[in-house]
């Protein structure tokens, strides 16, 4: 048996008008403010304060980024900022060489062999490191 699938799930109803549920409360809230602003400001200042109420509720209301609706944007942009961060450090893995200084470079003149390098097969590192990544204690 084959079934269709729902490809647009993600629509909300117009609720009021051409608005949303979310969009109405948005712009109803802010006219709520600018007419208890009418009473208590002059009307320069008023119609300031308007302008600027108005604005944002209409940019939260209809403005949609990459798909997304303001309000999710900022509260994403809000919960990245305020929550810890874990930066993990990875080591390079580079070739070790041998620098040989001058000094070191003629007392060694006679003998043609490297310097032994003396590389822990366990390190303290490589072991805490395990447990960082595998969150063992």
């Amino acid at each position: 048996m084959r079934f269709t699938v729902p490809q647009f799930i993600d629509y909300e109803p117009k609720i009021i008008g051409p608005l949303t549920f979310k969009q109405f409360v948005y712009v109803g809230l802010a006219g709520a403010a600018c007419f208890v602003l009418y009473f208590s400001l002059s009307f320069t200042t008023f119609l300031i304060a308007t302008i600027f109420i108005m604005g944002g509720a209409f940019f939260l209301a209809f403005v949609t980024i990459g798909g997304r609706s303001l309000p999710t944007i900022l509260a994403n942009f809000l919960k990245y900022s305020l929550a810890p961060k874990m930066y993990i450090w990875r080591k390079k893995e580079e070739v070790v060489g041998v620098i040989k200084s001058p000094s070191v470079a003629k007392a060694m003149e006679g003998k043609e062999e490297e310097l032994p390098l003396k590389i822990a097969e366990k390190s303290q590192l490589k072991k805490l490191h395990t447990k960082i990544e595998t969150k063992t204690r």
